[in-house]
């Protein structure tokens, strides 16, 4: 029953009630601080746990009181509503009992390269970020490009950025992956749609404590700056490359006229991206179930098509198709792919845990 998966939640609240209520927690700060955290994490569950039992337990009582003669009818009626809200609430409490990605309240690392395409796909790259700086405004989140590589005809060859805000992670998680265009470049005479690719990554961002990285590993070169950038390019050694000698990862910034800033912030990408390696390979070892449930995150992976001649969007994953491309990226409007992508991973994580 499902009452009996809800008790323990209830019983561990109550735990960490009594224990942060004692005088002895006071002095541990840390682990004040650790049960307070749990507490909080547990409290959605509980409290929608302790309205689903006490409707319950109202249920039972009207369908005792339906053969009252005087109360039965408003007993009749009760019910209806209490049936209904039991099944609001179990609804509700299936989807909070789905386990938890570690790396929801995370802010991200959004990094979107030009692929097969040319300078058609540098152009897109620019699109599809434009369209997320919108979405992000619709969210109240805050953009901070870290780095970019322009490409010569518009848009980027690559460029990075960190997307800071309320469950930004949560929110943007599945849309790593290789985004397709069908379009008519600017430059094709003959009106033929040509066939693009990008990739995008969407990596949570880390601290200290979750990714550590020997500096015997790193190989720091320091030079000039090239391309856009202001009066300060190619007067100053400020550009940074960092190479994470065991994977042979390679970040380079030089957007920031300050070789100190741009050491920082290619440090904290290359940290990104080591946890987001670490993260696929706890996946590989969870099993492919796992891995499907969670999104693979997969650079190689077609997710989604933008189809420009016919205004359409289709994402391969779950089988939608919107006729909607303009307004979908004119507007920012990417809650229209974001929650059905999550709706339907949703579901995946609960079959996974046999809820």
């Amino acid at each position: 029953m499902l009452q009996d998966k809800l008790q323990p939640f209830i019983d561990r609240y109550n735990e960490i009630s009594e224990l942060l209520s004692s005088a002895d927690i006071t002095s541990d700060i840390k682990r004040m601080t650790t049960l307070s955290k749990e507490q909080s994490d547990l409290e959605p569950i509980v409290e929608t746990a302790k309205s689903y039992i006490e409707t319950l337990a109202s249920i039972v009582e009207n369908k005792e009181m339906l053969s009252d003669p005087e109360l039965g009818e408003l007993a009749k009626e009760e019910l209806k509503e209490l049936e209904n809200l039991a099944a609001d609430l179990e609804a509700e409490i299936k989807v909070l009992l789905v386990p938890k990605d570690p790396n929801d309240d995370k802010n991200i690392y959004l990094e979107m390269r030009a692929g097969t395409g040319g300078d058609e796909a540098a152009l897109f790259v620019g699109n599809l970020f434009n369209a997320y700086v919108r979405y992000a405004d619709l969210k109240g989140w805050k953009i901070e490009v870290v780095s970019t590589s322009d490409s010569d005809a518009g848009g980027y060859k690559e460029i990075v950025a960190l997307v800071k805000g309320d469950r930004v992670y949560s929110r943007l998680k599945y849309e790593g992956g290789t985004h397709r265009v069908q379009r008519v470049p600017e430059t094709e005479s003959q009106g033929r749609v040509h066939t693009s690719a990008i990739t995008v990554a969407v990596m949570p961002e880390v601290d200290d404590v979750e990714i550590q990285i020997n500096a015997s590993d790193l190989k720091i070169d320091v030079m000039r700056s090239s391309g856009n950038g202001g009066q300060s390019v190619n007067t100053t050694d400020s550009a940074v490359r960092i190479t994470h000698l065991p994977t042979g990862l390679v970040v380079t910034n030089q957007d920031g006229k300050s070789q100190h800033k741009n050491k920082d912030a290619a440090m904290k990408v290359l940290k990104a991206r080591l946890f987001d390696i670490q993260e696929r390979e706890r996946q590989e070892t969870e099993g492919a179930a796992r891995k499907e449930q969670v999104g693979s995150g997969d650079r190689s992976a077609r997710i989604r098509t933008y189809n420009y001649p016919q205004n359409r969007i289709t994402d391969h994953r779950i089988g939608l198709t919107l006729y909607r491309l303009n307004e979908i990226l004119s507007g920012g409007l990417m809650d229209e792919l974001v929650d059905p992508a999550q709706a339907y991973y949703q579901a995946e994580s609960m079959k996974e845990a046999g809820i």
